[in-house]
């Protein structure tokens, strides 16, 4: 599995779902697609976590230096605004 792209395991774990859910196999047929359906999910969980770890943005410091920052999602970018918003207005 590990030659796998991300994308043929979603495609694959995407496949096994449907069949699942259609309930026409038999229950030994719908057990080996779901050890193989809990196989991909996990995989694909791994990769996420891989690329989450890798991704990474390069900015300046105060003083023009180049360094690296954690990846943050826009989500907690707004999140952290309205927090900061919040604690200026109190103030």
């Amino acid at each position: 599995m590990e030659e796998m792209k991300f994308e043929e395991a979603i495609s694959r774990l995407e496949s096994i779902v449907q069949e699942l859910e259609e309930g026409e196999k038999s229950l030994e047929d719908s057990l080996k697609l779901f050890e193989e359906g809990i196989k991909l999910s996990k995989f694909c969980s791994a990769k996420l976590e891989e690329a989450k770890k890798k991704i990474e943005i390069l900015t300046k410091s105060d003083k023009g230096e180049l360094v690296l920052k954690p990846f943050e999602l826009e989500e907690e970018i707004e999140e952290k605004d309205i927090n900061s918003e919040n604690s200026e207005s109190m103030e």
